[in-house]
């Protein structure tokens, strides 16, 4: 039987919100040459691209493969272990981050509306994928990642942030 949590109605956000972000970036790249855009706004649309798809993009899997347990010849993201710390103590699901702030980017770097409006709807897709993550990693890793979802935010890196230099 297949767990709830694992429906095929729970792949709709994200399967959206990839359409939407393909979309956007195809769009983009096609109205380039129409849109007289704001140049330092574009450079900052480039350096979110940058910046975002390093560290936290590519981090995660590192961090994962270091300190998640994987089996040999398993993805990084069948980790045995809660990784709580790294990148891992600021926020809970840093790619999902990068997805939106990679949305976010597309919108500085292109500046057309229908860029814009393809971006838009993606924000929340991703969020409600990201509490189907939620869902998903407390059934793997129970209490440990109930006491996990109370120190560091789902999504918010700059609340993460803070919260680390209270500490």
């Amino acid at each position: 039987m297949i767990k709830k949590s694992h429906s095929w109605i729970n792949f709709i956000p994200s399967t959206l919100a990839t359409l939407l972000f393909i979309s956007q970036i195809i769009v983009g790249l096609y109205v380039l040459s129409e849109v007289s855009q704001i140049e330092i706004v574009a450079y900052i649309g480039v350096g979110l691209y940058v910046f975002s798809g390093i560290i936290f993009g590519m981090l995660p899997i590192f961090e994962f493969r270091k300190k998640g347990r994987v089996r040999k010849g398993k993805s990084y993201i069948h980790t045995t272990k809660l990784v709580d710390t790294g990148l891992y103590s600021i926020v809970r699901h840093p790619q999902y981050v990068t997805f939106i702030l990679w949305v976010i980017a597309g919108m500085l770097l292109f500046q057309h509306w229908i860029v814009i409006l393809l971006g838009i709807p993606v924000i929340p897709l991703v969020y409600i994928d990201l509490i189907h993550a939620d869902k998903d990693s407390m059934e793997k890793f129970g209490d440990e990642y109930t006491r996990y979802m109370k120190k560091v935010p789902r999504a918010n890196f700059l609340l993460g942030i803070i919260r680390l230099l209270q500490r």
